[in-house]
């Protein structure tokens, strides 16, 4: 039994000791794209390691789940585990952990339904904001131009996606600024950030209490903006990118004393005006491997005893 204790333990440490040290390090803000895989690997990893100890758990505590797990191993692999008969602990703990993913999937679930219902309700209130014109086929334009005194654009996802842009913007937004927008938006859809928006909300909703998850969302939520802003300013330039974000939000307070829910607008337009230098290929390129070598950690644990009976 002292696998599944090990794997509770690694996904305890991965969980607490990873999000410290991404905090202190310089080079998410550099590389946003890479600090977005690193964050996935490392909650992967936390995944992984809470659903194998509760397989090992469980065939510890029951035979006929034993049976399942190690029916292609040999007799002394099994051995090797020391995994024992009827274990009580090991029953409390694979109930616990599955009850735990079974509540993550339920969670998942309800964030995507219930982003599918806010994207019908944003939908039918843009065909009545932005009815069809006679002759026009549904779903021909990926563009629609709203009335409106506020300055604003978002993507709308969906088959077909959409950008929406308001009249307010369009006034606002001066040359290759518009461009500069359209390119950010369309960013966030071509790398599908509202998938990575949705789980991450989910677990942290429904682990409200494991300050991982909830490092995790607010970290998607900046991330997955300034990397859409890398790619508008490699498109159009980082001052047309940021003069854009300046033009939209200007308005709104966001570059006051108070705090407001677009209050990383500022570091974000900052970013932009006062680049900071990208790391070299190769060192992105370490850090991208290893992180993808993090959720093969607790696999490698796990097969750990295994391996030695068969050696």
């Amino acid at each position: 039994m002292m696998v599944p204790a090990a794997l509770l333990l690694l996904g305890a440490l991965t969980a607490v000791l990873a999000p410290r040290l991404l905090a202190r390090a310089d080079w998410p803000d550099r590389e946003p794209v890479v600090a977005l895989w690193v964050w996935q690997c490392v909650v992967a990893a936390v995944l992984v390691c809470c659903a194998l100890s509760m397989t090992l758990s469980a065939a510890a505590a029951w035979a006929a789940v034993r049976g399942h797990v190690f029916a292609a191993a040999p007799h002394g692999v099994v051995d090797a585990y020391a995994l024992g008969t009827g274990n009580t602990w090991a029953a409390t703990t694979a109930v616990a952990l599955a009850c735990g993913g079974v509540w993550t999937a339920a969670m998942l679930v309800r964030e995507v339904v219930r982003a599918q219902a806010r994207r019908r309700r944003s939908r039918a209130e843009l065909l009545v904001r932005a009815p069809q014109l006679p002759g026009e086929e549904p779903g021909s334009d990926r563009l629609v131009v709203l009335e409106g005194e506020r300055p604003d654009a978002w993507w709308l996802p969906g088959a077909p996606p959409r950008l929406v842009i308001t009249t307010a913007a369009l006034r606002r937004l001066k040359g290759s600024q518009l461009d500069a927008v359209l390119a950010h938006e369309q960013g966030h859809a071509r790398a599908r950030h509202d998938w990575l928006l949705h789980s991450s909300a989910a677990l942290a909703n429904g682990f409200p209490q494991v300050p991982v998850f909830a490092a995790f969302r607010d970290e998607m939520h900046r991330l997955v903006e300034l990397a859409a802003d890398d790619m508008a300013s490699r498109r159009h330039g980082r001052l047309t990118t940021a003069l854009a974000l300046v033009e939209l939000n200007e308005d709104r307070g966001v570059f006051g004393p108070c705090a407001t829910p677009q209050s990383h607008v500022p570091q974000r337009v900052h970013r932009l005006l006062a680049p900071p230098d990208r790391l070299p290929a190769a060192h992105r390129l370490r850090l991208t491997a290893t992180a993808a070598l993090v959720p093969v950690i607790p696999v490698l644990v796990a097969f750990v005893p295994g391996l030695r009976a068969l050696g």
